[in-house]
């Protein structure tokens, strides 16, 4: 069997493993459009723009989904229970040895999950996937306590920019996020590289995209395997007030570094106007996944 063929089975078995998990658990697999109206309003993340039905004379401009968040969060309001996808997304301004402009994401979210108990899901799934190596969670204060001597939560602008300066980073940042990220990278990342599965949990409130915020921490976390981040997840949000406080935040971020922004999605506002049920999600790289995972 030549080396292609065996990646190619490889990949499938991962696809396979994956459905079969959440069918047996009653987590339903929905499909939710990937063209939309309105580009992601993430400070940090750009849509790709597409023409369409100009050869007829009903020229739109759409956008590729960067994840099926919203829409999936739709369905949730709706009453559709858990449920989960396995699709492709397009993210513009995206190069690297562990990016791309088109991937493949696993999104999933369970009704009345806290945030621990959506990570003791995502480990069962890496134990249905063969990952059965010790789990390791540690918030995002804890590690820098214990990695870099930082009082990560304590620390506003100045004293990250006097952190970095001290490290010899550059400090030409406006919002404490920037800071936090660079020094995780550099502090945190590197201690990291070789625990096989660790969850980074609760981050500072300003790291919050659409998370729930208690005090100073977000409710939200990463897992990296093997160093490599591989998914994304939130005790998320529930009204559309809520919503709409965080677009208009992240609208304001865009614009304040000239990225392109948007009006608020007022139809996923309105979709969402009785709230979200009590609920977790995450998103999963399948590519990451994959380069980590031995089938």
């Amino acid at each position: 069997m030549s080396e292609v063929k065996k990646n190619l089975v490889r990949y499938q078995d991962l696809i396979i493993k994956i459905r079969e998990f959440f069918y047996s658990h009653k987590v339903t697999e929905v499909q939710t459009p990937s063209l939309l109206l309105s580009p992601t309003t993430d400070v940090y993340i750009d849509s790709i723009e597409v023409k369409v039905n100009q050869a007829i004379s009903r020229s739109a401009e759409l956008y590729l989904h960067t994840s099926p968040e919203l829409e999936m969060k739709q369905l949730l309001s709706k009453g559709s229970g858990d449920i989960f996808q396995i699709c492709q997304v397009y993210r513009d301004n995206e190069y690297g040895q562990n990016n791309s402009n088109e991937f493949t994401m696993l999104e999933f979210y369970r009704i009345d999950f806290d945030m621990h108990h959506l990570m003791e899901d995502i480990t069962d799934l890496l134990v249905a996937l063969g990952k059965t190596e010790v789990v390791t969670k540690i918030s995002y204060a804890q590690a820098f306590f214990q990695y870099g001597n930082i009082d990560i939560l304590d620390s506003d602008l100045e004293d990250l920019k006097k952190i970095a300066n001290s490290l010899g980073l550059s400090s030409n940042y406006d919002w404490a996020e920037d800071l936090q990220t660079l020094l995780f990278v550099h502090l945190i990342e590197p201690k990291i590289n070789q625990i096989p599965i660790c969850f980074i949990y609760d981050y500072p409130k300003e790291q919050a995209a659409l998370a729930k915020i208690e005090g100073s921490i977000a409710h939200r976390f990463e897992l990296y395997l093997d160093g490599v981040e591989v998914a994304n997840g939130y005790q998320e949000i529930q009204t559309a007030n809520e919503y709409r406080d965080r677009f208009n935040t992240e609208l304001y971020k865009r614009d304040k570094i000239s990225k392109k922004t948007s009006l608020v999605d007022e139809e996923f506002l309105k979709e969402i106007k009785d709230g979200l049920p009590n609920c977790s999600g995450v998103a999963i790289g399948i590519e990451r996944l994959f380069s980590t995972i031995s089938l």
